[in-house]
C-alpha cells in the first residue's frame, strides 16, 4: 500500500493545503499530513497549535491523519512507512523550490519519492504568511481558512496587541 506524506509547517493551514491533501486522498489511500515542529521562519502558532487546527480542518476525513514531526522529511517517511511526498505548486518559483528539494531528498532516500500538486486557480495566491498579513489587520480572511482557523487568528492577534509584541509580519506592500 503506498502512504503519502504532506509536509509543511501549516501556520495556519489554509484552502490551498487543505485543497492538495484533499485531492492527494484521490491518489493515495492514506495521506499523513505532518506538521513541522522547528521551520527556520518564525512560527505564529506553536507546533500542538498548528496540530489542532489540522486536526480540526480534517476531522471528517478517515484516510488523513495529522501528525507533528521534527528532523529530515525523509527520516520520517522512513520512520512511518510513507513512500511518497506530497507538495503543492501554486507558481513558477514554488516548482524550483520544490525541484532543488526533491533532488536533495533523492539523494538522500530514492526510494521515496516525490509528487507535485498543482493548486486550484483559486487558490494561486494563497500562502500562510499572506493570510497571516491580513489576519494581523484584521482583514477578513474568511475566504482564505476554515472557520476555527479564523478565529484562532483573530484569538492570537488580539493576545499579540495585548502584550504589545512585535509578531513579525511583513506587508503586501513589500
Amino acid at each position: 500500500m503506498v502512504k503519502a506524506l504532506f509536509p509543511g509547517t501549516f501556520d495556519p493551514i489554509h484552502y490551498g493545503h487543505i485543497d492538495i491533501a484533499l485531492r492527494a486522498t484521490k491518489l493515495f489511500p492514506e495521506v499523513v499530513i505532518a506538521v513541522y515542529d522547528k521551520p527556520l521562519k518564525n512560527a505564529l502558532f506553536d507546533p500542538e497549535d498548528r496540530i489542532a487546527l489540522t486536526k480540526i480542518a480534517f476531522k471528517d476525513h478517515p484516510s488523513i491523519r495529522v501528525v507533528g514531526y521534527c528532523g529530515l522529511t525523509v527520516n520520517y517517511c522512513h520512520e512511518i512507512g510513507a513512500n511518497v511526498i506530497v507538495r503543492g505548486l501554486r507558481v513558477f518559483s514554488d516548482f524550483e523550490y520544490e525541484f532543488r528539494i526533491a533532488l536533495a531528498n533523492h539523494r538522500l532516500a530514492p526510494e521515496i519519492e516525490m509528487v507535485a500538486l498543482m493548486t486550484n486557480e483559486e487558490h494561486t495566491f494563497l500562502s500562510s504568511s499572506t493570510v497571516r498579513e491580513i489576519a494581523s489587520h484584521d482583514g477578513d480572511v474568511s475566504s482564505m481558512v476554515p472557520k476555527h482557523v479564523m478565529v484562532a487568528l483573530k484569538k492570537k492577534y488580539k493576545e499579540l496587541r495585548k502584550a504589545n509584541q512585535d509578531y513579525g509580519i511583513t506587508t503586501l506592500r513589500d
